[in-house]
């Protein structure tokens, strides 16, 4: 499998190969450094590995790797108030960016999906109702 630029393969020391999940990680990085971002929105696995204790870096990204070119889908949670076509534009930028300076892939295109959007304060008004009772025994 040869997932990075061809003038970056062999060397004289020997061959180059940079597994989808590294990808995955520089998409996810650059994601939540675009501001506006308040988390990725993972699917089961992601959210069972991170009850477990592990952090997952590549959460809510999906990459498409061929010998040239990536594609990359991401999913996010927005914060409440932001302009979401000005957050998406950012995130494409960056991942953009972030995968093309490090890795040398062409990036054929960033899909953004938004999956949730967070209130400020959120997590501290569920902090303040307290226990929930239960209406049924």
């Amino acid at each position: 499998m040869n997932t990075i630029a061809p003038e970056f393969t062999k060397t004289e020391m020997g061959n180059i190969q940079i597994a989808p999940e590294v990808i995955e990680i520089i998409a996810g990085l650059a994601t939540i450094e675009v501001d506006g971002v308040t988390g990725m929105s993972g699917g089961f696995a992601s959210g069972v590995a991170e009850l477990l204790g592990r952090k997952n870096l590549s959460k809510g990204v999906k990459v498409e790797v061929g010998q040239r070119e990536a594609a990359v889908d991401v999913s996010i949670v927005i914060e409440y108030g932001r302009r979401i076509p000005e957050v998406a534009s950012a995130i494409q930028a960056n991942v953009k960016h972030a995968i093309q300076s490090m890795t040398g892939l062409n990036v054929v295109e960033v899909n953004v999906h938004i999956h949730d959007v967070m209130f400020k304060g959120q997590e501290r008004i569920e902090e303040e109702e307290g226990p929930i009772t239960t209406r049924v025994k």
